[in-house]
């Protein structure tokens, strides 16, 4: 008999995709900006992403994977320096702290900071 069932899509083809999404539904359902805001910003992002591409900056195109969740992070972190929620200098030093933990996980393990 052949089975019918399917395999379920993945929705999110990383982990840090899903994690990235589900903060800005957390602090949108916290109160912290409204979804008309964050599509305004996304737009805005997103055109001007296709406009870099489209001056010939040498990037291949936007392909709505990986691109779509950088400018998604890129939005999220917009916003929430707009908001006072985090400070550049608090962004920067999580970011070298992920750095050193990436360069020193051994290859095919999760990195943790």
């Amino acid at each position: 008999m052949i089975s019918t069932e399917r395999e379920p899509e993945q929705a999110f083809a990383a982990p840090w995709h899903a994690e990235v999404f589900a903060l800005a539904v957390h602090l949108n359902e916290a109160g912290h900006f409204c979804w008309a805001e964050w599509s305004g910003r996304f737009g805005k992002n997103l055109a001007g992403a296709r406009s870099n591409v489209a001056s010939g900056d040498g990037r291949q195109g936007l392909d709505g994977s990986e691109d779509y969740y950088q400018i998604w992070l890129q939005t999220l972190i917009e916003i929430m320096q707009e908001k006072g929620l985090v400070d550049p200098e608090t962004l920067d030093a999580l970011k070298a702290q992920w750095v050193e933990a990436y360069t020193k996980t051994p290859h095919g393990h999760p990195v943790k900071l």
